[in-house]
């Protein structure tokens, strides 16, 4: 997997492909046209024990402030007013909250910018679709409570002819800092091993603009997390289509400072809770990410 920073925009001139780049961050249809939605699935009770086990200086407030790159629909992305941060993650770190008595707090900052925000203080957890690997581990607490791998999107029709196997040549646009352009990279690498053209790779701030470049032509294909491309799909009302199936399935995981054990234990013990009573499956289904779902959540897996 790629660096600390990594999970996961050019200037589109026409009108059209900027409407449609909105429309793909912020609407909430699904297949056949029926919206979404962007309201909170659930509302988790407090769970004493939880609560108790968050500390004094975290729960004073009675808010956990959450960094969040809110570019990154279905997990994270603003809602139609443009400043409300929406998504499956939120909602179901939203409901971890809840367990803890508190409420969620997400405020926007930039992916690469956040686990060194949870450590500073800035933040006191990252949310924001984060893979899990062991880098990321020995700079914070990484608590799992998903699972996904990546997926390829093409224009729909896939006209310029891309394989997964063999992209070389291709220009394909992945968001920057993200495991997937360790991925693109290796495979460009093969590609001018094996006597052939380089993989013209083109890393986007945010993947909206990734998603944008694709559906307007400028880029052959993208590669993303497998909820992200799905819903770009279905968001794209015929422009885009999946590329065979995910592959390389790994966790995610929600960002806790490096010394806040206590801390990460009442996330994780919350997580479980909310996949006991149900609550965890209604949210990942009502955003058609239920193949995610895991069953025992864990600190530093």
């Amino acid at each position: 997997m790629f660096n600390i920073t990594g999970r996961r925009r050019a200037v589109l001139g026409a009108a059209g492909a900027a409407a449609l780049l909105l429309s793909l961050a912020a609407c909430g249809e699904e297949e056949g046209g029926e919206a979404t939605g962007t309201g909170p699935t659930v509302s988790a009770s407090a769970d004493t024990s939880l609560a108790d086990k968050v500390p004094d200086a975290i729960k004073a407030d009675g808010k956990i402030v959450v960094g969040t790159d809110s570019t990154y629909a279905p997990a994270e992305f603003l809602d139609e007013d443009g400043k409300t941060v929406v998504g499956f993650d939120v909602e179901l770190f939203t409901a971890v909250a809840q367990k803890l008595g508190l409420q969620a707090e997400f405020v926007s900052a930039p992916f690469g910018d956040i686990i060194a925000g949870v450590n500073s203080g800035k933040y006191e957890v990252g949310v924001s679709s984060f893979t899990i690997n062991d880098e990321r581990k020995t700079q914070a607490n990484m608590i799992s409570y998903f699972q996904v791998g990546t997926q390829w999107v093409t224009k729909a029709g896939n006209p310029a002819g891309v394989t997964i196997d063999n992209a070389c040549g291709k220009k394909i646009a992945v968001q920057k800092d993200t495991v997937q352009v360790e991925d693109i990279e290796k495979r460009s690498k093969a590609c001018t091993d094996a006597g052939k053209p380089a993989i013209t790779v083109e890393q986007f701030p945010g993947q909206d603009a990734a998603t944008a470049a694709v559906v307007s032509g400028k880029d052959d294909a993208m590669l993303a997390d497998y909820p992200v491309g799905v819903y770009a799909v279905t968001q794209s009302n015929g422009a885009l289509e999946l590329l065979d199936k995910q592959y390389e399935a790994a966790p995610y995981g929600y960002v806790v400072a490096k010394d806040q054990t206590a801390f990460a234990e009442a996330v994780r013990d919350a997580t479980k809770a909310l996949i006991a009573d149900g609550s965890y499956k209604t949210v990942l289904d009502k955003w058609k990410v239920g193949d995610g779902a895991i069953t025992d959540p864990a600190i530093n897996p």
